[in-house]
């Protein structure tokens, strides 16, 4: 399926009008403060949000899956997706890859596909959570940190022919999410398990070349609840420290207790340099795994604040973040969901690039509550969704990314091609 430039240019047509005076009359009120909204729209060229190759299909729960239409059948078409979502809203600029789910057979035409739709490769992303058809041993109890050194070699190995994978699709970096963990007290010795982890992560450390990067992800429950063995930032941090300078925390939005204050955990790691990655979405309970920013937008505004102040100081030298969206899509149809998420991003970035850091840290220093809070909330209210559109206008991608989907009929041109009843390999 192509979108050609007169269905955009025609799309916009009925939009450009009041699209102009909104752009026109913010940009000046803004200017008039002191912001510099040109250099927001070019920055925003840099803020390109990775798309895991798991997120163009249906998810599912507990108790079934069902199937969207439509969706991709193989690593081919969940490419041309993310090319799709990158050309309607010049945001997604990277894909992350899940093996085994997305082996490329034949890397040489996966990275020319790629490049057709103007992609790279983003951090590779393993699997010891799931036993996979022929696998020698079992990961029911345990991988990296498992007590049988037959298993965490089994392990091991998986992590590196990743990153094997990913030096031939260009791709810079591994993202280790951790199932391990006990269901039961007695049943894990705590310090055995993570220093077994530690060891089996050094072996995958030293196996990366010097230009890759190593992401540690943490979550304080499930699939075990009554420990895992990378429970929380600390411990990332930790093992992260530990490891060496090319090893870093990755926050997942998902992965928190109720209430936790997630902005001052990034700008902890950022103050650090140990922000290596961020994956997006939201949640009312726990790793939900919802739309980015339809649940608790101020946060995902506050973190951003975090991410952009800290980023302009940088005194703990912390390198660009990698940015993924981490969602799942169990209702609403994934491509539509993930410009969503994609919408809720920019719009928060813009938001906390509005903000009057000065005169914010003169309110912090005077020791002023409510001057400093209505500096913040200001930024928050103020609707910045035309320097989105403006961003997006001057790339070729329509006003309305969602809107432009839904009125074209994508959905009912992929599933003319690819079928109503088929499945996304891998979830």
């Amino acid at each position: 399926m192509e979108v050609k430039k007169n269905q955009i240019d025609d799309f916009n047509r009925d939009l450009i009008t009041n699209h102009q005076m909104e752009f026109e009359f913010l940009s000046s009120k803004l200017n008039s403060r002191g912001v510099d909204v040109e250099s927001i729209i070019r920055d925003m060229e840099e803020l390109q949000i990775a798309i895991p190759s798991w997120a163009l299909g249906a998810g599912g729960t507990r108790f079934g899956r069902f199937a969207q239409g439509g969706t991709p059948g193989n690593l081919q078409e969940k490419i041309k997706d993310v090319g799709l979502i990158h050309h309607l809203t010049h945001s997604a600029g990277k894909i992350s890859l899940h093996i085994p789910w997305d082996i490329p057979e034949n890397p040489t035409e996966i990275v020319a596909l790629a490049k057709e739709n103007a992609l790279e490769f983003d951090a590779m992303n393993s699997n010891t959570f799931q036993d996979q058809e022929g696998q020698k041993l079992s990961y029911k109890l345990g991988s990296l940190s498992h007590v049988n050194s037959n298993v965490r070699q089994q392990a091991i190995d998986h992590n590196k022919k990743v990153i094997d994978y990913g030096c031939e699709l260009g791709s810079k970096s591994l993202t280790v999410w951790l199932a391990d963990g006990s269901n039961h007290p007695g049943q894990s010795n705590f310090r055995r398990a993570l220093n077994n982890t530690f060891k089996s992560l050094e072996s995958i450390y030293n196996h990366m070349p010097e230009d890759w990067s190593l992401y540690i992800e943490y979550k304080p429950f499930e699939p075990y609840f009554y420990s895992t063995v990378i429970p929380d930032w600390g411990t990332s941090f930790h093992l992260a420290s530990s490891l060496g300078e090319r090893a870093f925390t990755l926050v997942d939005l998902g992965h928190h207790l109720p209430n936790t204050n997630i902005e001052q955990i990034v700008s902890t790691l950022i103050s650090a340099g140990k922000l290596g990655g961020f994956h997006f979405n939201d949640s009312k309970f726990a790793d939900d795994d919802l739309t980015v920013g339809s649940i608790k937008p101020y946060q995902l505004f506050l973190i951003f604040n975090e991410i952009v102040q800290g980023m302009n100081d940088n005194v703990g030298g912390n390198p660009p973040i990698a940015y993924m969206i981490d969602a799942s899509h169990n209702i609403k149809d994934p491509i539509v969901d993930l410009i969503q998420s994609l919408d809720s991003i920019g719009l928060s970035y813009i938001k906390s690039r509005i903000i009057d850091s000065k005169s914010l840290n003169d309110a912090q220093l005077k020791e002023d509550t409510v001057l400093a809070s209505e500096i913040i909330n200001d930024a928050f209210q103020t609707d910045v969704r035309s320097i989105l559109r403006e961003y997006r206008r001057r790339h070729g991608a329509p006003l309305d990314a969602v809107r432009f989907f839904e009125k074209n009929e994508l959905r009912s041109q992929l599933i003319d091609e690819r079928g109503r009843n088929n499945l996304t390999t891998g979830l």
